[in-house]
């Protein structure tokens, strides 16, 4: 081989391997779309709006969001399959599309995990149970009892079929034997509503999504589904008071289509961890009920696959007679 060649050959791969990093440099040269599997007003919308928000001004560029609910996040992930892979479409994935989706839908080509390429955690929001004034019960325990006596009666809001909080309440279900109906919703909004309107009992949701008609008074909290008693909520008792072990919490996760340059989801994901240190926006966020866990793309992944073995066991269960 010439000298000549070989110099050109030696210039040809250190501008292969350049390119993504000018690309990574220079990111985002446009709009960003943010893909979410809710609807609008539900916990992962709310916050997603917060992250648009700031990486709007951060960035001097617009970042969207884009609602596409159902199928315990098939939809939206379907939505990007003729994106772009270079990060200015991005898929803001819920824990359900790891907990759920494979078990549930074993024929679904993609692997959010497998096939995605990760950004960063976005947030995380503790499981609520709350009632109507109507039902007349304060504490979980006492809901259980009541479930026991109408055995079949009660209604309670669970979230998109599919969801965490589909699966929170199938949790609840199975551990305490009470007969009870999920109904599934594709917004909090209408949830809270239909609780308000006597249609259901009870419902299962986020702080984040109920947090107003908690305040106003409307909706009883009755436990939250995180490991210990939280300090803006000293007298709200644990699922685990209740049911030992029980720890449900909603999480988001930004991932960027297959394909997409590791350099630029590595700039994202540090813009990302940049905009969630901010003070304001971690006000915020307690505002809301939620919480902030910053995490590089790598220790993403070891949050997933742990999560995933957390909750296999009430997919499997609920597997059984999913259809």
């Amino acid at each position: 081989m010439s000298m000549r060649l070989h110099a050109a050959l030696v210039l040809a791969v250190a501008a292969i391997h350049a390119a993504p990093e000018a690309s990574a440099q220079n990111f985002p040269t446009g709009p960003v779309r943010i893909v979410v599997s809710t609807g609008p007003g539900a916990a992962p919308d709310v916050l997603t709006r917060i992250v648009a928000d700031h990486l709007t001004r951060h960035w001097n560029q617009q970042v969207v969001v884009m609602n596409r609910p159902g199928g315990a996040g098939a939809v939206a992930i379907r939505s990007l399959a003729d994106a772009p892979a270079d990060g200015h479409t991005v898929y803001l994935s819920l824990a359900s599309n790891y907990i759920a989706l494979p078990e549930l839908q074993k024929n679904f080509p993609v692997d959010v995990v497998r096939d995605f390429v990760p950004i960063g955690f976005v947030g995380g929001h503790p499981m609520v149970i709350a009632a109507g004034e109507s039902v007349g019960v304060k504490t979980l325990p006492e809901l259980v009892a009541l479930a026991k006596q109408r055995k079949g009666e009660l209604n309670i809001g669970a979230g998109n079929r599919g969801s965490t909080l589909h699966f929170t309440g199938e949790w609840l279900r199975q551990s305490t034997g009470i007969d009870v109906t999920l109904l599934h919703y594709a917004g909090s909004a209408q949830t809270i509503t239909d609780v308000l309107g006597g249609r259901l009992h009870a419902m299962i949701d986020s702080f984040t999504a109920m947090r107003g008609a908690v305040d106003s008074g409307k909706l009883k909290p009755l436990a939250i589904a995180t490991r210990e008693r939280q300090p803006q909520y000293p007298g709200l008792a644990t699922f685990a008071e209740t049911i030992p072990g029980f720890e449900a919490t909603g999480w988001l996760a930004l991932m960027a289509p297959p394909g997409t340059p590791k350099p630029v989801a590595d700039k994202f994901s540090a813009d990302l961890r940049a905009m969630l240190a901010k003070p304001e926006v971690q006000q915020r966020y307690r505002e809301l009920g939620s919480f902030i866990r910053p995490m590089t793309p790598d220790e993403l992944v070891a949050f997933i696959q742990e999560q995933v073995r957390i909750w296999r066991p009430v997919i499997a269960e609920t597997a059984k007679t999913f259809k």
